[in-house]
């Protein structure tokens, strides 16, 4: 085994130090913040590059923002295979590095890439049927513009989705081996380029026609691509834990059954969202396209108080995955604590913020009278189940890490499609469009109750049997 590289060889016979290594020495509450500030702030920047297009919108056509709110169904469950399977590479990852099985880390990290190009070609097959899908989702009374509008916005978006995919899947690379500062990069250079083509495509500036929703996908997309150039240049640049090449794309079934074991979840948990969204909306639409807006709206919004709350979350899930599989219980134990303090914390200034400043957040839309009225009403009652939000998806990367991503699944199943979609219809029968909004409260108790139950099975099952160890890792005796 002597002329191997590191990568190559198992945990006796790597004995170079590794960037990774961080994971699993150095303090846990200064290494959580100073991995999850820059992925805490580029998630922030993701949500502001997914509400500079509705912003834009929402000054260029009321119409062109109800477009891209009925849209938003399918842009989730894009998300949630691009993500979901990333979310799987990145834990294995980590835990294969905690291991120091580099060989297996490697080929887990190009099998990701795999399977991320056969999820793209699911979503460019549902971007040919954009027409008949923008038929599915809007009601009879939807006027003919918002179902044009929203046709180019949904083929656009599907048709390039291998862009947001293979961004996520480069974004989680760097996540899984401890390098979260380029993700900021990435997201910020997004943002930024986003951020000044939008209203040039979407307003006609320098020339060019007035696209509306048109002009808000291709900017969207167009960014995407220059995060696809950055995140590939960064892990060929400074990620060593793992080196990219074409030549090294061999699918390894295992491998992607062990991806997806973790990621399945994670994606299916995501894709509960897309459904969730898709009956709100049917439910909204039964009042008025504005109500299906200003559902949207508030999407955009919630995801300020969320997306920093996630990066977090994608912070620990490597350090968790990283110390057990370096068998360091007291680590794993201390990250989950501080996570789940954090995560009530984050969310509860951002419930103060929604009870707060309502008016001001829907007038970044350019929102109506009817439609600010109603968009008050809704940040301030959904608001209310921030901070048991935020307790269950620190309480998920656990669950991530340790290979039981299905308990987030349960969640999320009783949360989104046992709860919220018929209390939401059986309130929009009682009580009218503001009753609706009462359903995400209700919905949040059943989460946080089996988030803590959950929690006390792994302590059980898997944490109790780790190997106890000093503050050196040593195994201490019994």
């Amino acid at each position: 085994m002597e002329g191997k590289e590191p990568k190559q060889q198992l945990n006796e016979e790597a004995p170079q130090k590794r960037d990774s290594d961080k994971l699993g020495t150095e303090p846990v509450h200064p290494l959580l913040l100073k991995m999850s500030a820059p992925l805490a702030v580029s998630m922030f920047v993701m949500a502001l590059y997914n509400i500079v297009d509705s912003i834009y919108l929402g000054h260029y056509s009321t119409d062109s923002l109800t477009a891209v709110s009925y849209c938003f169904p399918f842009q989730n469950l894009n998300i949630a295979f691009g993500v979901g399977t990333a979310v799987g590479m990145s834990a294995l990852l980590s835990r294969y590095l905690g291991a120091r099985q580099y060989d297996k880390a490697d080929k887990v990290a190009h099998n990701g890439f795999i399977l991320a190009a056969i999820n793209y070609v699911i979503f460019f097959i549902i971007g040919c049927f954009a027409e008949p899908i923008m038929g599915m989702l809007t009601s009879d009374n939807t006027n003919a513009m918002i179902i044009s509008e929203g046709t180019v916005y949904l083929r656009i978006t599907q048709w390039l989705s291998i862009a947001p995919m293979m961004q996520s899947m480069l974004e989680r690379l760097l996540q899984g081996t401890g390098k979260t500062n380029y993700i900021f990069y990435m997201q910020v250079a997004s943002t930024v380029f986003n951020a000044i083509v939008d209203p040039i495509l979407i307003f006609g500036f320098f020339g060019l026609p007035a696209m509306g929703a048109k002009g808000a996908a291709l900017a969207t997309v167009f960014g995407q691509i220059l995060g696809c150039v950055l995140g590939y240049t960064f892990n060929k640049r400074f990620n060593s834990e793992v080196s990219l090449s074409i030549h090294r794309l061999r699918p390894h079934w295992q491998t992607m059954k062990d991806i997806y074991r973790i990621g399945i979840p994670s994606i299916v948990l995501q894709s509960v969202g897309a459904v969730m969204n898709f009956s709100l909306n049917k439910i909204l639409a039964s009042f008025s396209d504005l109500a299906v807006t200003t559902f949207g709206v508030y999407f955009k919004l919630q995801s300020f108080v969320f997306m920093p709350l996630f990066g977090m979350n994608n912070a620990s899930v490597p350090i968790i995955a990283y110390n057990y599989g370096a068998d360091r219980r007291d680590r794993l134990e201390k990250t989950m604590s501080i996570g789940a303090r954090y995560g009530i914390g984050v969310m509860s200034v951002g419930t103060l913020i929604f009870w707060l400043f309502p008016e001001q957040l829907m007038a970044l839309f350019n929102a109506p009278p009817e439609m600010v009225s109603m968009g008050v009403v809704a940040l301030h009652i959904i608001s209310l189940n921030f901070p048991f939000a935020g307790y269950a998806i620190m309480r998920g990367a656990a669950f991530q890490a340790l290979g039981k991503s299905v308990y987030s699944m349960y969640i999320s199943l009783v949360r989104q499609l046992l709860i919220i979609i018929p209390c939401a219809y059986i309130f929009a029968k009682i009580g009218g469009v503001d009753m609706v909004w009462w359903a995400f409260p209700c919905a949040e108790v059943a989460g946080v109750t089996m988030s803590i139950i959950f929690t006390k099975r792994i302590r059980k099952n898997i944490i109790s049997k780790m190997t106890p160890r000093d503050a050196e890792g040593n195994p201490l005796e019994a």
